[in-house]
């Protein structure tokens, strides 16, 4: 199965180059989210530096940020967790739809050059466990990483953070409750902790809701020698009285 996924991904290269329908408006166009949609569904929120949820306009850093700094230095969010980001974000990640990864990738290349966070040097991909791989046959976030790092020339690398423990998915529990159940899900690879020495590197995956997995992947690699960590998201959901 992990073949033929990796066979469909080189197919994904070579059809994004090619006339398509719109996923959201199926509209055609030479993009898989065309400019309008983008437009109307993708215009860009102010949003803390930190954690990237959104601020008042000249907001640099919200209060929960302020009062309870996260191990991770920066957020970026391309869009807000909702219609219709939702929806292409759950058939790309589970569902196979490889054909998505270019226009959400499209999506935080944008959103990045908004930014002011630094310019990763170093994309990590959000790992799966080998049982969760071999049972969706693709990493959503390495798949998002690799096209992220070919357009920015930055290396990436799949292989350095581990997720050593299996988890249930986070959708299974309350919120307050996530953050146990990740901890001490990863690891970095034994062998390679040296290259971590004194690095600031960049976390990808498609979702952050609250924060708990990316706050102990950074953890994991700021124990590992990390200098600073950042995050790197399609989508951030948003608290409870913005929705």
């Amino acid at each position: 199965m992990l073949f033929s996924r990796l066979l469909d991904t080189a197919r994904v290269d070579t059809l994004a180059r090619l006339p398509s329908l719109c996923a959201i408006c199926h509209g055609w166009g030479v993009q898989r989210v065309c400019t309008p949609c983008v437009q109307r569904y993708g215009a860009p929120l102010p949003r803390c530096r930190r954690c990237a949820l959104q601020v008042p306009s000249g907001t640099a850093v919200c209060g929960a940020c302020l009062i309870d700094p996260p191990p991770y230095a920066s957020t970026i969010a391309a869009v807000d967790y909702g219609h219709p980001w939702d929806g292409l974000i759950t058939q790309f990640k589970f569902h196979a739809a490889l054909d998505l990864s270019s226009a959400l990738a499209t999506q935080m290349l944008a959103a990045r050059r908004r930014s002011d966070a630094p310019a990763p040097t170093l994309l990590l991909p959000i790992p799966l466990s080998d049982a969760r791989l071999r049972e969706r046959g693709y990493n959503h976030a390495w798949e998002l990483a690799r096209r992220l790092g070919r357009a920015l020339r930055c290396p990436t690398d799949a292989r350095l953070l581990l997720r050593v423990r299996d988890t249930p998915h986070q959708l299974a529990f309350p919120p307050e409750q996530r953050a146990g159940n990740v901890r001490a899900a990863f690891a970095v690879e034994p062998r390679r902790r040296a290259e971590l020495q004194g690095r600031n590197v960049t976390l990808v995956d498609d979702v952050m809701t609250t924060g708990a997995t990316v706050a102990e992947a950074a953890r994991t690699l700021r124990q590992a020698g990390a200098a600073e960590v950042g995050v790197w998201v399609v989508a951030r959901t948003p608290r409870h009285d913005d929705a």
